[in-house]
């Protein structure tokens, strides 16, 4: 009996090579893409909620939309004429204090975000954008919604 042989599973078959495992060089980006996917699925869904703290009715215009690099500050009016500064309310004589603690450094600089209520008084929105402004805040901004074309139409033409 010889050793060795078809029988014992160790000889090496003629004309056969043993495949060489070579490492895999390539990245699988499927599980990077489906996970990046879900993450902006969920921010998009959640940074709305984040930005409004102070119900406010904003008035309809056909501006377009704000570009900023930093974290701007929320000054909200609302109806009644109460400031709030993020989502707490702060008096009068505390705005310009309330605004540069929640820009941060360099406080001045970054986009302020005035939001008044379209109901509000126009003398209290315009009182808050001054005060900001006589602050040395130069770069203030009045939030409005948008109007559908349709309806801008409808309204220039009444």
């Amino acid at each position: 009996m010889a050793l060795g042989g078809a029988a014992g599973g160790g000889g090496h078959v003629r004309g056969r090579r043993r495949a060489r495992r070579r490492p895999l060089s390539e990245i699988n980006v499927t599980p990077l893409v489906d996970v990046m996917l879900v993450l902006l699925i969920i921010f998009m869904i959640s940074a709305p909620l984040l930005t409004t703290g102070v119900e406010v009715e904003l008035p309809k215009t056909e501006a377009s939309a704000v570009d900023t690099e930093s974290q701007p500050v929320t000054v909200s009016i609302d109806r009644n004429g109460a400031i709030f500064v993020g989502e707490s309310e702060v008096e009068w004589e505390r705005l310009v204090l309330a605004v540069a603690e929640d820009g941060g450094e360099g406080a001045r600089d970054n986009p302020v975000f005035v939001r008044g209520d379209g109901r509000a008084p126009y003398q209290a929105v315009a009182r808050v954008m001054a005060r900001l402004s006589g602050a040395g805040f130069t770069k203030l901004n009045l939030i409005t919604d948008t109007v559908p074309t349709g309806e801008a139409a409808a309204a220039g033409e009444g």
